[in-house]
């Protein structure tokens, strides 16, 4: 069965967004830097820039990331955000809370008129986010 995982772009912050968001939901984080792997950036100012990062929580969510090297060009994020959503309103009222956290609220984690709660938010990184809390039927 395949799996659909975002895959975030950064220029220059892809290791301290992904240890962000790795205080924010837990788990592993794995990194993997241009300097892992011979060739893969010309100038060597950026070896530790980001290559693959994979953030795998507890709860089985993947989140990736990498940074875009000079050599290549960099559109910041546009048009697309990252949802989490499920049934556990404190956590994902945590997440929320910790997610927002240096960054802005677009729209409150209120009450929608379908029910439940729901926001949206710019975090600190520039990355869109939406939460949705869905009480069980």
């Amino acid at each position: 069965m395949p799996t659909l995982n975002p895959y975030l772009s950064f220029q220059n912050q892809a290791r301290a967004a992904m240890e962000f968001y790795q205080s924010v939901f837990g788990g592993d984080l794995e990194i993997s830097t241009f300097g892992s792997y011979e060739g893969m950036v010309q100038d060597p100012s950026e070896n530790d820039l980001v290559m693959h990062a994979q953030l795998t929580s507890p709860d089985g969510m993947v989140l990736m990331a990498s940074d875009t090297p000079s050599g290549m060009p960099y559109t910041p994020p546009a048009g697309i955000s990252v949802s989490v959503s499920g049934d556990d309103e404190p956590l994902l009222e945590g997440l929320w809370n910790a997610l927002v956290d240096g960054g802005a609220v677009t729209m409150p984690f209120e009450v929608p008129p379908w029910g439940g709660r729901f926001g949206m938010l710019r975090d600190k990184f520039g990355i869109d986010w939406m939460v949705a809390y869905s009480p069980e039927s």
